[in-house]
């Protein structure tokens, strides 16, 4: 903390007050108090005077001016000590103030002194060798050994361990981690040893775009604060006129000099509006650097003020809701054939297909028992066919494969009863034809996340109705999802621009729209909505980069808790915006009353005045603190942190 310039200055401000206080108390003359005094002066005022001719230079008022003035006017009628007491204060709040953006900076940045700065990269010759990070290149394969950190963002390649993910993500229990699985620079590897493939340089890490996003969004200026700021520069033309005239107005009416000019020094003091400047951007930025902590990059302060206000919001099915990944949850089999032989003719099809429907498939079945197919071609919109032993088999939409063939009902009405029920129910259906004849079908689902439920209800809690869900899939595997997770509007079908044409007519009746999703698909609609949030969870792709650079908010971390954590966390950095206002507004008009209308002793209005101003910026701050962030309550009680 002594590092930062504005609290050296304040310390040295505060060290020859004190030393000027001790020496006059003690009875020593002028001339050996009177120094460390103006160096009091100096050291503490010297950074507000600089700014204050500034702005003065640029034909405005602020309110450092305002304090140098009003000390230098407190010392030019014999109140030199209250005038210092007014430098400290205002000097300690500024220190405050430095210390809280540094804060809120470093507790991000810090992640990228967890980064190790060399990695062990297997060589050509499947040597190994000790590279800079900075060296690696996408498609490197690097070797991360048990108890070691992850140089670099990467898909492991080989072997098996549990990673620490806590620095990225949040989470605090250890991630099970294997062939396929994503793993992030700065977190852990547990008992493992892990082969690991670069996905991105080190400038294009999350724990680096973490640090840049909060950089980014430090230097931003939220709404109210821009408001406040409009404001200040008239209030403070109003503060100077008002001076005048309380310094003037008594002296025609006969009261002494002195006591004229202390009133008036009194009132430009407590008159001007530290507090309310500091009221808003450290609540905010406190935020920004608790949400990215764990693993949520909120874009700017302005962005955070936004999703304090959501009235109502939208949400994506696929990938967001639902894991994104079908699962097989019925086969049905023609007369002699079994559910390991309708499988296993599937899975010989789909090993040369890249459909999203081939995992499910292929998971299903034993590597073992996996057929070489032969002749395989893809019909995009349709399916897939392949020889296999000698058979020719076609699997894909029931729709085509079977309408296609054109079989009498007769012969594969068994199937086209199963299709009809399932498709009923909002499932997929995989047709399997094998030299001609109806074999089997594949009935698969995409499930809701096991959080899902969980999340929809605290969005239901904190916004006060439930959220509306947007998909482009059936209805009826949009109405199984949302009387799943318990949405009662959902609506099917829909392309991206009928999404966005959604989001703009609840806009248009004054709805404040947060739109939640996480492909492609869904980058219009995050960018029409008031704040978008994006769900990463597919690494790299680059469908993932263009719906990130359409949201407002990243999750990184794959954790649908986070959303209504971080609308939460925004709710509560809105409320301390406000009360703080609420509070610095009090304070000022009480005091200005009291001096107006009474006799406001010049060291109590310092210490009223400069008090609040630091009491703002404190209160701001408890946002910095762990328990600030509400997802963890809200696992544990099911309920929001309030």
């Amino acid at each position: 903390m002594l590092l930062l310039p504005e609290v050296r200055w304040a310390a040295g401000s505060l060290a020859g007050f004190l030393l000027a206080a001790a020496l006059h108390l003690a009875g020593a003359p002028a001339v050996l108090w009177g120094p460390p005094l103006a160096a009091c002066y100096l050291t503490g005022g010297w950074r507000s005077a600089r700014d204050g001719v500034a702005a003065l230079r640029a034909r405005s008022l602020d309110v450092d001016l305002l304090m140098v003035v009003a000390a230098l006017g407190a010392a030019a009628i014999g109140q030199a000590f209250d005038g210092g007491l007014l430098i400290v204060i205002f000097a300690t709040s500024a220190a405050l103030e430095g210390w809280a953006t540094a804060r809120t900076a470093d507790s991000v940045r810090g992640l990228l002194d967890l980064t190790p700065s060399r990695a062990v990269r297997v060589a050509p010759g499947h040597g190994e060798e000790i590279v800079e990070v900075d060296d690696l290149a996408v498609g490197d394969v690097i070797v991360v050994r048990p108890g070691e950190r992850v140089p670099a963002d990467g898909v492991v390649a080989a072997g098996a361990s549990e990673t620490d993910q806590a620095t990225v993500t949040g989470e605090s229990l250890p991630a099970p981690t294997g062939v396929g699985d994503e793993v992030y620079a700065a977190t852990v590897n547990g008992s493992g040893l892990l082969r690991v493939t670069v996905s991105r340089e080190a400038s294009g890490s999350v724990v680096a775009r973490i640090a840049a996003q909060v950089e980014e969004a430090s230097s931003t200026t939220a709404p109210t604060q821009r408001s406040i700021e409009r404001i200040e520069q008239r209030y403070s033309v109003v503060v100077v006129t008002a001076t005048v005239v309380l310094f003037v107005a008594p002296l025609l009416s006969g009261e002494l000099l002195v006591d004229a000019l202390l009133r008036a020094m009194t009132f430009m003091i407590v008159a001007s509006p530290c507090a309310l400047v500091l009221a808003t951007m450290p609540p905010l930025l406190a935020a920004i650097a608790t949400a990215s902590r764990h693993g949520v990059l909120v874009r700017s302060a302005e962005v955070m003020e936004r999703l304090a206000s959501t009235t109502v919001v939208v949400v994506d099915k696929t990938g967001t809701l639902t894991t994104g990944a079908p699962e097989i949850t019925a086969v049905h089999g023609a007369p002699g054939w079994s559910r390991d032989d309708v499988l296993a003719l599937a899975a010989a099809v789909e090993s040369g297909s890249e459909h999203p429907l081939a995992g499910a498939i292929l998971a299903a079945v034993p590597e073992a028992a996996l057929a070489t197919p032969t002749g395989f071609r893809a019909v995009p919109g349709t399916g897939a066919s392949a020889s296999v032993r000698g058979v020719e088999v076609v699997i894909g939409r029931p729709d085509r494969v079977l309408a296609d063939r054109g079989d009498d009902e007769s012969d594969d009405g068994w199937a086209r009863r199963a299709v009809a029920e399932a498709e009923a129910l909002g499932d997929t259906v995989v047709a399997v034809v094998a030299d001609g004849r109806t074999v089997g079908v594949v009935v698969l689902s995409d499930h809701p996340r096991p959080s899902a439920v969980r999340a929809v209800a605290r969005l239901r809690s904190l916004v006060g109705r439930a959220p509306v869900l947007l998909t482009g899939d059936q209805p009826q595997a949009a109405r199984r999802v949302a009387d799943a997770v318990d949405i009662a509007q959902a609506h099917a079908g829909m392309l991206p621009e009928d999404k966005v044409a959604a989001i703009d007519d609840l806009r248009r009746v004054g709805d404040v729209v947060l739109a939640v999703g996480d492909g492609v698909n869904d980058a219009p609609a995050l960018a029409a909505a008031d704040v978008g949030i994006a769900v990463s969870h597919r690494g790299s792709s680059p469908d993932t980069a263009v719906t990130l650079r359409s949201a407002d908010v990243v999750i990184v971390g794959d954790d649908l808790d986070a959303v209504p954590a971080t609308l939460a966390l925004a709710r509560r950095a809105h409320r301390l915006v406000r009360a703080n206002l609420v509070a610095a507004a009090a304070v000022v008009v009480g005091l200005v009353m009291w001096d107006v209308v009474g006799h406001l002793p010049l060291p109590l209005g310092v210490a009223g005045h400069e008090g609040s101003t630091i009491l703002v910026a404190l209160n701001g701050l408890r946002l910095l603190r762990r328990s600030a962030w509400p997802a963890d309550t809200c696992r544990e009680t099911g309920g929001l942190q309030r």
